[in-house]
């Protein structure tokens, strides 16, 4: 048996019972980075796996999205590994992601520099050896007890309420771990890498999708820190903090749920409350300013603080920066030529300055219209003035960039950065990105109220990823305040809309093997279906519908 291969539009030949690691072999020569695994028909496939069929294959390694995540997984399980070898007692926990590193802490408290070196050397060791990272299929079960053996009770937690009878794990010289997704061929595959102290743990920081053959330099974010240490003393009030505990909790009926979702929601609110007595402690502020990148609540949030506001005697008046674009031929253009909508110049900066300040100076103005068929700024014959107890509230992804109000000093600005900040981890090591959240939140969304398939929201979302970066997470520490929209118990809600959705993505298409990832991830959970105890008002209503907001 003969499989015809076409990689970087040549064709080449395996035999059968090769493996894909033997193809490339000569590719990887050439090739600028290591490559970790291949995409075969748009199914990834472990570099070990042999090859079983003809058909196109693209090449992961970290300048890509898939690339990047199985090197972090490599690195973690060396990490692991280290530990074990070096500190038995003690325990890793991989939290989130913070600049361009991985925040982790030890049981046994923050790690002291030469723990830190330790660990390095021995996980340099591992790579020398050039150890395999070996995948075998067991029973759930098996694994269950294997893993309550070894300390690491939530990995068995979580295995328990999955639906499939296997599970793949895998072996490194002594030490077995379970991965949510692939892992590189062997510890060589991993050789950059660094651990730097911070906080409480330390960060892991590799190469990743834009620094593709070298240690990006770490930048820390101390408000975005500051957020993800808040919402895990929120998941310490709601004790949950995997989804093994999470699960544990629905399997135990309505009323648990039910005050779940009651008590996550009370958090929301409580903290909604604290921005608008902050606003109100600042007597200067005229202007709130709330941005955040794609699906992470805004819209929700802005109405949500605005009643808060108003408890506290202010009236809110929202203006729409979507009414403030240029008109169409004016719109700045990207690196391949098509309009960048993006782009905070795409907005009438002058006249957007020039209202704020006549508003701030008492005066009354006619806010622009923007006809979005036509691409033209017209006028509304909508005329706005603020009195003393008033308060312009301002939503949309450019708030925080101080280019946008430069002419409006910044004691009458308050800024407030929203993202649905996960916290909860699928166990101690494997962890839920605010991306996968947010990604999951925008497809349910878009189906419902926008007519867009799966498909066509996983198709769009690496241009909306690449907006994100270049305009939204430069300027958030920019922010007075944070705020974490993610609910925990809301994938367990989003996976009952999403499921059906992602499964009619085939693998004709390059997204297929994000659908069925995203799929993997969301078996994870067990579905809340009280949906009718979820407040009309909650930042969920969103995406799944019956808000009591218009949107």
């Amino acid at each position: 048996m003969r499989y015809e291969l076409k990689i970087n539009n040549k064709i080449f030949y395996a035999e059968k019972g090769q493996r894909y690691i033997d193809i490339i072999e000569n590719i990887q020569k050439n090739h600028p980075f290591p490559i970790l695994a291949v995409k075969h028909n748009n199914n990834i496939k472990e570099l070990n796996k042999e090859v079983e069929y003809s058909g196109n294959i693209d090449l992961l390694d970290t300048s890509t999205l898939d690339g990047f995540r199985i090197y972090q997984r490599g690195v973690l399980f060396l990490l692991y590994m280290a530990l074990k070898d070096l500190y038995p007692e003690d325990k890793l926990y991989v939290h989130h992601a913070i600049g361009s590193g991985l925040y982790c802490e030890l049981r046994n408290g923050k790690p002291s520099q030469k723990k830190l070196e330790n660990l390095k050397k021995k996980m340099l060791e591992y790579v020398e050896k050039d150890l395999p990272f070996e995948k075998t299929t067991i029973s759930k079960f098996r694994a269950m007890k294997i893993f309550n053996n070894v300390d690491l009770k939530d990995k068995a937690s979580l295995f328990k309420y999955r639906k499939k009878d296997k599970v793949n794990i895998y072996i490194c010289d002594k030490y077995f771990n379970y991965f949510y997704g692939y892992m590189p061929p062997s510890t060589k595959y991993t050789d950059k890498f660094d651990l730097i102290s911070i906080e409480d743990g330390f960060v892991i920081i590799h190469p990743t999708p834009d620094c593709p053959d070298k240690l990006p330099k770490y930048k820390h974010y101390a408000k975005l820190s500051f957020a993800f240490n808040e919402y895990k003393e929120w998941l310490k009030i709601l004790d949950v903090s995997t989804v093994g505990e999470l699960n544990e909790l629905i399997t135990k009926g309505p009323n648990e749920v039910i005050e779940l979702i009651r008590v996550s929601e009370a958090l929301h609110e409580k903290k909604y409350a604290q921005i608008a007595d902050e606003i109100i402690k600042r007597k200067n502020i005229k202007i709130v300013l709330i941005a955040g990148p794609s699906s992470s609540g805004k819209t929700t949030s802005a109405k949500r603080l605005a009643l808060q506001l108003k408890v506290n005697g202010l009236k809110p008046i929202p203006i729409s920066l979507d009414d403030y674009f240029v008109d169409r031929e004016k719109t700045p253009k990207d690196e391949n030529g098509n309009y960048d909508f993006e782009s905070i110049y795409a907005l009438n900066l002058e006249l957007f300055n020039t209202h704020l300040q006549k508003l701030l100076n008492g005066e009354e103005i006619e806010l622009p219209k923007f006809d979005f068929v036509h691409g033209r700024s017209l006028k509304s014959g909508k005329r706005i003035k603020i009195d003393d107890n008033q308060i312009l509230i301002i939503e949309g992804i450019h708030g925080l960039n101080e280019t946008l109000t430069e002419s409006i000093p910044k004691e009458f600005k308050y800024k407030i950065y929203v993202s649905a900040l996960t916290q909860m981890n699928l166990d101690s090591m494997n962890r839920i990105t605010t991306t996968d959240t947010r990604l999951i939140r925008r497809i349910v969304r878009d189906f419902k109220f926008r007519g867009h398939s799966a498909l066509a929201t996983l198709k769009m979302w690496p241009s909306v990823r690449r907006g994100e970066d270049r305009n939204i997470f430069p300027y958030q520490e920019e922010a007075d305040v944070m705020f974490n929209s993610n609910l925990i118990y809301e994938l367990s809600v989003l996976k009952i809309f999403a499921e059906p959705l992602l499964l009619s993505v085939d693998n004709s298409n390059k997204e297929y093997s994000e659908a069925k990832r995203l799929l993997k991830f969301l078996d994870y959970f067990l579905p809340i279906t009280e949906l009718e105890e979820i407040p009309k008002k909650s930042i969920i209503r969103e995406f799944i519908g019956r808000s009591t907001f218009k949107y």
